[in-house]
């Protein structure tokens, strides 16, 4: 299984009452997360067509275990499936710190709809767009081999070294970051 990884360092405000990462602050560190794959990591691959409209038609989330503030990034890991012609889902592992070892906090999947903004209505997927899900889909993608680690790759696509830290880096969640993400959403918050 190809599997991008994202870290995304958690902030005092993401936290609750029970002094816990809140259940919709969830919701929110995993879009950041698919963000950095649908938007940034494909945009660099030239896949740039989800940018004009890209809409999610359902989300599940199974909350696993708490994950208390210590100052610390969490990792998400994403990979997709279930391509069709007009949507495709994102499967999420969000673990309680940044480490592959560190306890999975919840997982989740969202249907991801492309969609036309102009024309107010859903679009197929592009030849690019499949090609580009195929990359992070359960088994390997088009010329590709499975990595040394089964089910982990660097966010560059490279196959890691077993035991090694591949998460990407850090999401920038500055304000106009997420303006620019909400930009894109035109029905409201997920």
């Amino acid at each position: 299984m190809s599997r991008f990884h994202v870290e995304i360092p958690l902030r005092w405000a993401d936290l609750d009452a029970y002094r816990h990462v809140n259940h919709a602050r969830t919701v929110t560190l995993l879009e950041e997360a698919r963000v950095e794959l649908v938007f940034h990591r494909a945009a660099d691959d030239g896949v740039g067509d989800w940018s004009d409209g890209l809409l999610v038609a359902s989300l599940q989330v199974d909350y696993k275990v708490q994950i208390p503030y210590q100052g610390q990034s969490v990792r998400v890991s994403m990979w997709t499936d279930q391509v069709r012609a007009a949507s495709f889902l994102i499967h999420y592992e969000l673990r309680t710190g940044p480490a592959e070892s560190d306890p999975v906090a919840a997982t989740a999947r969202t249907q991801m709809v492309p969609y036309d903004l102009g024309a107010g209505r859903p679009r197929r997927l592009t030849d690019a767009e499949r090609l580009f899900l195929a990359r992070w889909a359960d088994g390997p993608g088009p010329g590709e081999t499975e990595p040394s680690a089964p089910g982990d790759r660097a966010a560059d696509g490279s196959a890691a070294e077993p035991g090694s830290d591949t998460a990407a880096g850090s999401v920038d969640r500055s304000m106009g970051a997420r303006r620019a993400a909400a930009a894109l959403r035109p029905h409201g918050p997920e």
